[in-house]
């Protein structure tokens, strides 16, 4: 059963001001199409874009989006699939670029790709670290291993600076504790996904004000355009599909998302 209405994604219902917390502007098929994305995201009502880091390959294109558009907002730092990427010169590298952004990210760890989860966690150490030197806040890409990311986010004291779990899909209790940590938990596509029950119960069940909004994009396409490439007008699906699930109107949620993210990544120009 469809769990959102039956709109597309482009009425005017849907203008109502969502940032898009994590989404993946400077990669294709995005990046050959970013002037008619950003068109028409505009006109589904989304007023920012968090572009996240994950290969240092990326981050000067990152910087030349950020510099076209007041919009988008980078987050440099190295994907866990890149993990053995880092190396003191690119951490040197990384310190240079974090001070262009707004968060040090994404970085994490998951056990889904090749890179052992030993230089995996070296990897995420030294940008927890860096992001406690800098004092940015974090975007923490996790898969399975939310009791050890836990662990040594906890290690490196990184309450101190906070951010946002993204793409969260671990259960609510493991959501409670990255919350007490100081983190917002991150709602993608996949709760409007027909199988999904996890997304859904976190959706519904964490406070209002610890929620935040993301696309993943060009990945984690909603379901109404499964099949396609993710886009950052596609927001829209997840968040009608959340406010359902919460009984409050879009506008009420769209607000108070928009707002923990400018809160938790200490925003001022969206």
């Amino acid at each position: 059963m469809a769990v959102y209405p039956k709109q597309t994604y482009l009425q005017p219902i849907d203008r109502v001001g969502i940032i898009d917390s994590h989404c993946h502007l400077d990669l294709e098929p995005l990046d050959s199409q970013l002037p008619e994305l950003l068109q028409e995201a505009d006109t589904a009502g989304v007023t920012g874009f968090v572009v996240p880091g994950v290969h240092p390959d990326g981050w000067q294109r990152m910087s030349e989006l950020a510099a076209g558009d007041s919009r988008i907002m980078p987050a440099f730092g190295i994907h866990p699939m890149h993990a053995a990427l880092v190396t003191d010169e690119t951490i040197e590298q990384l310190t240079r670029m974090a001070q262009l952004g707004v968060a040090i990210g994404e970085t994490g760890l998951d056990p889904a790709y090749a890179v052992s989860l030993e230089i995996q966690e070296t990897a995420f150490r030294r940008q927890l670290r860096l992001a406690g030197e800098l004092n940015l806040p974090l975007l923490i890409h996790c898969r399975k291993v939310f009791q050890r990311t836990l662990t040594i986010m906890k290690e490196e004291q990184v309450g101190r600076v906070g951010g946002i779990m993204h793409a969260f899909s671990g259960s609510l209790e493991m959501a409670r504790e990255f919350i007490r940590l100081g983190f917002a938990i991150s709602i993608s596509g996949t709760v409007t996904w027909e199988n999904a029950v996890r997304p859904r119960l976190l959706a519904r069940e964490l406070p209002l004000e610890q929620l935040v909004l993301e696309t993943d994009a060009p990945d984690m396409t909603p379901q109404r355009y499964r099949g396609q490439s993710n886009r950052p007008a596609f927001i829209t699906e997840t968040a009608v599909c959340v406010a359902s699930a919460r009984g409050i109107p879009l506008p009420a949620l769209t607000t108070v998302s928009s707002a923990v993210t400018r809160r938790v990544l200490r925003l001022t120009a969206v």
